[in-house]
């Protein structure tokens, strides 16, 4: 099983990602190409720079003979920043927030998701290349709609919505397509810090969207004051990206270096993509993870209480919450309770059945964890959309649920059975997997 495995210790944009692939060996010409059919008077320009002593390739898209400018920030650029081989990129490595693209500042800003579907939709594209990139504009969407708080056809993408941007994430659905890997693996990524000036004002990094995006995916700042994670970076890499892990067990066959604008000293602004083979089928299968074990043994509980704090570990982060009957000293009937959470959760949650229970200790243990990969995909049902939680054992689909708490609040709404909702949300998964 081929892997691929995104080292986002500088972040990532969508020109970084396209770098990186041409890097590792994708065809430029399947870009030039994919730019060609889009029509959107676009072309590329690909070239060889250095970023802190890594060479990486640099791609830009030019737009009506101008090369996208990127996002200005309000933290100040020292000096030594302005030596890159392209002095317009100074202040950010991506461009995706590059230009202020309100409706009325050209034919190629503001468009509309309806708009943007159609011009993929009429591409001649493959229909899986088509499908990846709309989802990704879909997923970006979403997120601006909830930040601004109105509709998504009301979205006209100020961000992310120019040509530049659309060649990027329609290239990158191609390109992942073109890499014919099994699985993309994603580290955590670096967000970076500080602020950013776009067309809504100035805003902490990360941007609104990209916190939006970014939500359940482990990140961290190296404190570096740029913003190193766009809003299109992390639609792609939410998209393409099945699992988000530490650097994963392959036989490596090759690497490519995408990279961003500015050259930081002392830091490769680059975004790393290497490519191999599973170290063995068990590795390929599953991600590894070490979890924490919190144990403690209950006797002298109100069993109502059990349910409550069940539930309050489970909204604190708890991976999962049981409990097992034992047999306690003087026989005297008990609980045992056990939690899986991840080591960061571990003391938090410690706290948590310290004050709900009456316990007076609890065990903690670490131990490895081998997970199949997981995706979530929304059906449409009669009731409403209802999330299917889908886990794959090399590259195939092995088992797949509809997300109960859906189900149970359609059911409690449309006062049906709870088993209707669930059987016509599997059926829904199921025509949609045969098309």
């Amino acid at each position: 099983m081929r892997i691929a495995y995104l080292d986002c210790f500088s972040g990532i944009s969508g020109d970084m990602f396209l770098g990186a692939l041409i890097d590792a060996g994708v065809a430029p010409e399947i870009f030039e190409q994919t730019v060609k059919v889009l029509d959107v008077g676009a072309t590329l320009e690909i070239s060889r720079v250095n970023r802190s002593g890594i060479t990486a390739t640099k791609l830009d898209v030019i737009v009506e003979g101008e090369r996208d400018s990127p996002r200005v920030s309000s933290t100040r650029v020292p000096d030594a920043h302005k030596h890159t081989h392209n002095h317009a990129h100074d202040n950010e490595h991506s461009h995706e927030h590059s230009r202020d693209q309100h409706h009325n500042h050209g034919p190629h800003h503001g468009r509309g998701l309806v708009e943007i579907r159609e011009i993929i939709g009429k591409s001649a594209l493959t229909e899986s290349a088509k499908k990846f990139a709309t989802c990704i504009f879909e997923r970006l969407g979403t997120a601006e709609a909830k930040i601004h708080n109105i509709p998504i056809e009301q979205i006209h993408f100020h961000e992310v919505g120019a040509v530049d941007a659309l060649v990027d994430i329609t290239c990158a659905a191609v390109g992942a397509e073109a890499l014919a890997v099994d699985e993309i693996v994603c580290s955590p990524l670096n967000v970076g810090g500080g602020t950013v000036t776009c067309a809504h004002g100035t805003f902490p990094v990360p941007a609104p969207a990209t916190v939006e995006l970014l939500t359940g995916v482990p990140v961290f700042s190296s404190g570096l004051q740029a913003e190193l994670v766009t809003p299109t970076g992390a639609a792609i890499v939410r998209t393409l990206a099945t699992r988000f892990a530490s650097f994963p067990e392959m036989k490596i066959e090759r690497a490519g270096y995408g990279a961003g604008t500015r050259d930081f000293p002392g830091h490769a602004n680059v975004l790393r993509i290497t490519i191999g083979e599973a170290a063995s089928k068990l590795a390929a299968n599953t991600s590894h993870e070490t979890i924490s074990v919190l144990e403690a043994n209950l006797d002298d509980l109100n069993p109502q209480v059990f349910g409550y704090v069940m539930d309050r570990l489970l909204e604190a982060g708890a991976l999962d919450v049981f409990g097992t009957p034992v047999q306690m000293k003087k026989n005297r009937p008990g609980t045992l309770l056990s939690v899986l959470a991840k080591p960061d959760d571990a003391d938090k949650l410690a706290q948590i059945i310290f004050a709900e229970t009456t316990t007076l200790g609890v065990r903690r243990r670490e131990e490895k964890r081998h997970a199949l990969a997981r995706k979530w995909q929304t059906v449409s049902t009669r009731f409403g959309d209802v999330r299917i939680k889908i886990a794959s054992l090399n590259g195939t689909v092995s088992s797949y649920a509809p997300e109960y708490e859906d189900c149970r609040r359609m059911a409690a709404e449309h006062r049906v059975p709870l088993k209707l909702v669930m059987q016509e949300a599997v059926q829904q998964y199921l025509q949609s997997a045969r098309q």
